[in-house]
């Protein structure tokens, strides 16, 4: 883990922490990018929910688990997609066609990869999960 990147941290203690069986992990330091990388995850039926906790400094996020997620992490480097150019990243990234999601940043807002092929908009490929 490295410090510079909270979106690979955040990612990567879910994952620990879905694979040792724990309900519930708390993320720190908070961003408005891990904020909405979890909505995405709750969206898509991933985690239960999660709530944010002012600390006093940066925050943290306590997210319930349910055990859903085999695995997720963050893509270095971004790749630029067009709206018709997931399955390329799809590939790559996921097990099997429709099975995980992209999460992808865009200029309507970070999304699923499925909502952005709905909304015929591209962006940058910035995380997984399945």
């Amino acid at each position: 883990m490295t410090a510079d990147d909270p979106l690979s941290n955040a990612l990567s203690g879910l994952n620990n922490a879905e694979s040792v069986g724990h309900l519930t992990h708390d993320v720190m330091p908070a961003s408005n990018l891990v904020g909405s990388v979890l909505e995405v995850f709750y969206d898509r039926g991933y985690i239960d929910g999660f709530e944010f906790v002012d600390d006093g400094k940066a925050g943290e996020f306590e997210v319930e688990l349910k055990g859903a997620i085999n695995e997720c992490g963050s893509v270095k480097p971004r790749h630029a997609v067009g709206a018709n150019g997931f399955e390329k990243w799809e590939k790559r990234y996921l097990p099997a066609r429709d099975y995980g999601t992209l999460v992808v940043t865009t200029s309507h807002g970070i999304m699923s990869h499925y909502e952005a092929r709905e909304e015929g908009v591209g962006g940058q490929v910035i995380a997984y999960v399945y």
